[in-house]
């Protein structure tokens, strides 16, 4: 199973960019998805999942501003980012969750500058 994500890119606060997700390889089909965040410095952090039964949650941090969608058909995830802050920097990356095993992507860099 492999991660690949893509999407991240230089934006000016208040722009907007779209993170995108897709798994390769089989995957149980009961799965959560999710974007997880980390800042130079700082510990990773939960930004947003969505789970193959239609559940969904963004952190307090971005709600608003977030949003995150799933194709379970493609396998796919998709975090929707408006309104970019300078304190939205950080390497994005996806994750996987199939019962007891996790799989990551390889990151991908926002970068927001005032």
């Amino acid at each position: 199973v492999q991660l690949q994500a893509y999407g991240g890119g230089l934006v000016q606060a208040g722009g907007s960019l779209t993170l995108s997700c897709t798994v390769s390889g089989n995957i149980f089909r009961i799965n959560v998805m999710g974007w997880y965040r980390q800042a130079p410095g700082k510990q990773r952090e939960l930004v947003a999942s969505a789970s193959s039964s239609g559940s969904s949650s963004v952190a307090d941090s971005v709600k608003g501003r977030f949003a995150i969608s799933r194709d379970n058909a493609k396998k796919s995830v998709t975090l929707q980012m408006n309104n970019l802050q300078t304190e939205d920097t950080a390497v994005y990356y996806c994750r996987l969750a199939v019962t007891k095993r996790e799989y990551w992507g390889q990151g991908t860099l926002v970068t927001v500058s005032s």
